[in-house]
């Protein structure tokens, strides 16, 4: 099969099955299968049409990209991504620069991912700042198992244990965390990418960023939030007792991540 029919054909299929980016998709399909960047598809000719089709028609399912490719960018990271965690998501890159910021003049910090999933944020962290400390926990032992095979892979150093909350309030430099922040009478309209393949549990939740807040011992608490979050949560921040908080936008502009600093 050409490359060229290949994309072309994809691209339509994918269109037709309501994926919002067909061409990107279509290119990143054709890109593993070649086994080349998405960038070089175009160097090719031909590519094996038997071993695409599978790909596609799990895309046309609208199993989300990542799972389809098997792993996906995060920072400086590769991470082998699948249904056991959610998709690591460019938004979260903003957390992991707000907490690299706060500790960066900190000596071998003690930091805790709170419910560190694929291990996007803790595994980052570890990799941008070598001699902090690393703990990530999550309650789904399947998350866990995930995220010791990217750090396995990876050859970066986290302790990684099932415990939730409660583990903020052992005392850490940082404790991160991207919690469930999409509320449950928002599930029903979310894509079907998030809806029918992302673990519910690790999206839907409410309170969940308050509870951390009251619960952590820590020098700097950074969270990661949904729209409209922000603003609440740091004047709970401050009448919690944290200051120098500091609210930080995403690309799109969105405020996204919240923090604050514990005397």
């Amino acid at each position: 099969m050409t490359v060229r029919d290949a994309l072309a054909e994809t691209e339509r299929r994918l269109a037709a099955a309501g994926v919002d980016t067909p061409r990107v998709d279509a290119e990143w399909l054709v890109a593993h299968v070649l086994g080349v960047p998405r960038t070089r598809i175009r160097e090719h000719a031909e590519v094996d049409g038997d071993a695409l089709e599978p790909l596609v028609r799990r895309r046309e399912a609208r199993e989300p990209l990542a799972y389809v490719l098997g792993d996906w960018g995060f920072r400086r990271l590769t991470l082998k991504t699948d249904r056991r965690a959610l998709v690591p998501r460019p938004e979260t890159e903003i957390a992991v620069d707000r907490a690299l910021a706060v500790i960066r003049d900190v000596r071998a910090p003690r930091v805790l991912d709170v419910g560190v999933g694929s291990g996007a944020i803790a595994l980052s962290i570890a990799d941008e700042h070598p001699d902090a400390r690393l703990t990530g926990v999550d309650t789904s032992a399947e998350a866990l198992a995930l995220a010791r095979e990217n750090a396995e892979r990876l050859g970066l150093e986290v302790e990684l244990r099932q415990a939730g909350i409660e583990a903020a309030a052992e005392g850490w430099e940082l404790v991160v965390a991207n919690p469930p922040y999409v509320r449950p009478e928002e599930w029903d309209a979310l894509q079907p990418e998030i809806r029918d393949w992302e673990p519910k549990a690790a999206l839907v939740g409410e309170g969940i960023h308050e509870q951390l807040a009251r619960a952590a011992r820590t020098t700097w608490l950074v969270l990661e939030v949904g729209d409209g979050q922000a603003g609440p949560l740091a004047l709970l921040l401050a009448a919690e007792g944290y200051f120098e908080i500091r609210i930080s936008p995403d690309l799109g502009g969105r405020q996204r991540v919240v923090e604050g600093r514990r005397a």
